[in-house]
């Protein structure tokens, strides 16, 4: 009778084990289910600001929609170390490589370079008495950060982006999930 009940306890906790599991997979997918998202879809992405709002945490649109800006040294990606690609957590764009990436001390990630010349819009920002260049994403023109001439070789660049507006794949992950189709 005591093996049974342990079956059955075992079992139970197995089961709580993989809902646990799905349904941090569900959370990490949650942001991936909208129309917008596609990591290979390169088709530019026009949504009303209402369909946005609806698609997005209310931190990321206030960053991506509302050109917000994170509050310095609070983005999980500031000091991460992984290596693997960059994407906008709006779409999906690819935006930039890990081996782009340095420590500049400015409180935000920042980069030396993007994936591709077609993944990053530049803008004049004039705002707050300042003059600055603003990058956005390319496919879904959501505001990412600034980009100044400060950064180390080969470009002299730092991209100085909310990592709010950040999604992250690590290489290995990536490689799996390209193997497996």
């Amino acid at each position: 009778m005591k093996s049974i009940f342990a079956v059955i306890v075992s079992l139970l906790c197995l089961q709580s084990c993989f809902s646990q599991n799905d349904s941090k997979k569900e959370t990490k997918m949650e942001n991936k289910n909208n129309p917008a998202y596609s990591r290979s879809d390169n088709s530019k992405v026009v949504l009303k600001d209402e369909e946005w709002k609806n698609i997005l945490s209310p931190e990321v649109y206030n960053i991506a929609r509302q050109k917000g800006t994170e509050r310095p040294y609070t983005s999980k990606f500031e000091s991460f170390k992984e290596v693997g690609t960059y994407y906008c957590a709006a779409c999906g764009n690819a935006l930039f490589k890990s081996d782009t990436k340095f420590e500049s001390g400015c409180g935000w990630p920042s980069f030396y370079e993007p994936i591709s010349k077609s993944s990053i819009i530049y803008l004049p920002d004039n705002t707050l008495g300042m003059k600055r260049t603003e990058v956005e994403c390319g496919r879904c023109k959501s505001h990412l950060g600034h980009v100044f001439e400060d950064g180390p070789p080969p470009t002299g660049l730092r991209y100085c982006i909310n990592g709010v507006v950040l999604d992250f794949d690590k290489a290995k992950d990536a490689e799996k999930k390209y193997n497996q189709q």
